[in-house]
């Protein structure tokens, strides 16, 4: 796949993929950590002959800016590159979808983008194993699976751990905190092309920056399973575009427990794990996953959307 550089409004500029008649629905892809644009070769191929499909390399990542200041990288800042992509590129109206860092990045974008209450840029969205940031956020402080498989994000936030990333890059703090082994699913060239990618000192702090601007808060094991004396649910709104939820079952870092406060105004389906999904930590263990949907990606869906239970 071809890439154009692209400069948005904020100086920040990104290499894009953009595929597709020009004319056509877009279908806007976020990658998912450590990974780029290539997450979405297959689905690219597949839908490229009826919508424009536009594949970025996020901010922090590959060719794309790698600003190494922490702030660089909040939540808002990387929702609003969606955005700016979007007006650079001519587009007023696409679909989000996301996986994993992208996935969590797409919520922002169509809470803020959807018709009726947003800026109405967002019809639809599409989020795979990405959680929403009022369930993420109350099942760390809650939950003792989530919170233990969630530990990592501890570590990539540790500076402690820069210096082993400034001499090894940063597969050698993927091994110290996740143990990152290489899953077998992946092929080989495409193992190969990202372990190439994670020795660009730049691109791995900017990788890790996204955790380190991240408001979420990752309490230790030994703190206690509460809910915070003075923790209020963030103040969002229902997403009322449809919506298309794909839950890995088997995600290491994202339980299946953050499923639970999705109200689904469709069906909840469990199916085969589906090889091209773009799952990259647990990939070679995924056996099956789960969709909020009626239909398949992006064809009908519920109209009502999806409602969140704080």
């Amino acid at each position: 796949m071809e890439q154009k550089r692209v400069k948005l409004a904020n100086g920040i500029e990104l290499d894009v993929v953009d595929e597709g008649p020009k004319d056509a629905p877009a279908l806007m892809f976020l990658h998912g950590f450590p990974e780029s644009h290539r997450t979405w070769r297959h689905q690219i191929a597949h839908f490229s002959d009826r919508y424009r499909c536009i594949a970025p390399d996020q901010r922090g990542y590959r060719g794309s800016s790698k600003p190494q200041e922490v702030e660089a990288y909040r939540p808002d800042k990387l929702i609003g590159d969606i955005f700016l992509l979007a007006t650079e590129l001519g587009i007023d109206e696409f679909t989000i979808v996301g996986h994993d860092w992208g996935g969590a990045i797409a919520w922002g974008v169509a809470l803020m983008g959807q018709k009726g209450i947003g800026t109405g840029r967002v019809s639809r969205a599409v989020i795979a194993n990405a959680p929403h940031p009022a369930i993420f956020q109350k099942l760390l402080f809650t939950d003792p699976h989530q919170r233990e498989s969630s530990q990592y994000i501890r570590g990539f936030r540790n500076t402690e751990n820069d210096a082993l990333v400034q001499e090894h890059g940063l597969a050698a703090i993927l091994m110290k905190e996740i143990k990152w082994d290489r899953p077998d699913a992946m092929e080989p060239e495409e193992r190969e092309a990202l372990l190439k990618d994670w020795q660009d000192r730049e691109a791995a702090f900017g990788m890790l920056n996204w955790y380190r601007a991240s408001p979420m808060i990752v309490p230790p094991m030994d703190a206690p399973f509460e809910l915070p004396a003075d923790y209020q649910p963030p103040q969002l709104p229902n997403l009322a575009i449809p919506t298309l939820v794909i839950w890995a079952m088997d995600d290491i870092a994202l339980p299946p427990g953050n499923m639970v406060g999705m109200v689904p105004h469709g069906k909840l389906t469990r199916s085969p794990i589906i090889r091209s999904l773009p799952m990259f930590f647990a990939s070679a263990k995924m056996r099956s996953f789960s969709c909020v949907c009626s239909r398949d990606v992006p064809g009908a869906m519920p109209p009502q959307g999806l409602g969140i239970i704080p």
